[in-house]
């Protein structure tokens, strides 16, 4: 029998403790973390994240063989990226912080409005995104009905455009834990799911405000039936002995679909509002099937 050319190499629990997430997300996890720390299953097989974001609980917990997932692709371009073309990111990132400036922000933003982001690469893509996510108003991922990025210029004075040793070190654990990284709706990503296994969802929140219906928000693509649709789903894979935690917003909605589990009330900094009023620390839910 022939040797396997390839060496095992054995993931150190040390290496990845300092893993932070690469990017700003809004509704990231990170304020939270001590909270779902403490409700997180204490043994489980394999981790799936449908709506990874941000990933603030995904590189604290630096689980092997993950299974991440966003229905946003420049997002999830993000990752690849990260997974395979690291240094020329990091090269890319390193021209946009020497030049960042309002005038330079906004010529990069307007390449979706003509055929420039057509002849962009994945990885320049993706060192587009992150540039603007770290110097636009309030880290604020949004486009307009045409797919066209619309987040105006923010006022930061030093903001931290790269961080090489964060991206290597991504790098690093995704190629390590055997990540797969897919872009697909929340429930394909969960197809493989199996009894002991985690599944930890953090969609788009049920709105807050009376006035706003399931229906109108869907600038992220999400519903009220998509809302029932995960509902259905976190009972399913339930059900199947998998242990389901989910992060939502505390209405009335939210309580009356998942009355059959266990809910959680925590604190959150809401920061993104109009109305100045509308901020600070407000409940969210942590829902549990175990």
């Amino acid at each position: 029998m022939k040797r396997s050319l390839f060496k095992v190499i054995k993931i150190s629990e040390d290496i990845f403790k300092e893993l932070k997430p690469v990017t700003k997300w809004v509704g990231g996890k990170r304020q939270l973390l001590p909270e779902i720390l403490k409700i997180i299953p204490k043994s489980y097989n394999r981790y799936f994240e449908p709506f990874v974001g941000g990933g603030a609980l995904l590189f604290k917990l630096a689980p092997k063989n993950p299974v991440i997932n966003d229905q946003n692709s420049d997002l999830i371009n993000i990752y690849q990226s990260i997974k395979n073309n690291p240094e020329e990111l990091i090269k890319l990132l390193e021209k946009h912080q020497k030049n960042n400036s309002k005038e330079y922000y906004l010529n990069l933003r307007s390449v979706d409005r003509d055929e420039r982001l057509d002849l962009m690469t994945d990885v320049e893509r993706a060192a587009r995104i992150l540039y603007m996510l770290r110097v636009d108003f309030n880290g604020l991922y949004r486009v307009n009905k045409k797919g066209q990025f619309n987040v105006p210029y923010g006022k930061y004075k030093n903001p931290k455009i790269v961080n090489k040793e964060n991206i290597r070190a991504v790098n690093q654990y995704f190629n390590q834990s055997n990540v797969e990284i897919l872009n697909q709706d929340f429930a394909t990503a969960i197809l493989e799911a199996k009894s002991n296994d985690f599944v930890y969802f953090d969609p788009p929140y049920i709105p807050l405000s009376t006035t706003s219906s399931f229906t109108s928000y869907t600038e992220d693509g999400f519903d009220q039936k998509d809302q029932i649709r995960l509902a259905d789903k976190f009972y399913e894979l339930a059900s199947k002995g998998v242990k389901v935690m989910e992060s939502n917003s505390d209405t009335a909605a939210t309580r009356e679909l998942y009355k059959n589990a266990n809910i959680y009330e925590v604190k959150a900094k809401r920061m993104v509002n109009a109305k100045a009023s509308g901020r600070g620390k407000i409940n969210e839910l942590i829902i549990t099937s175990y």
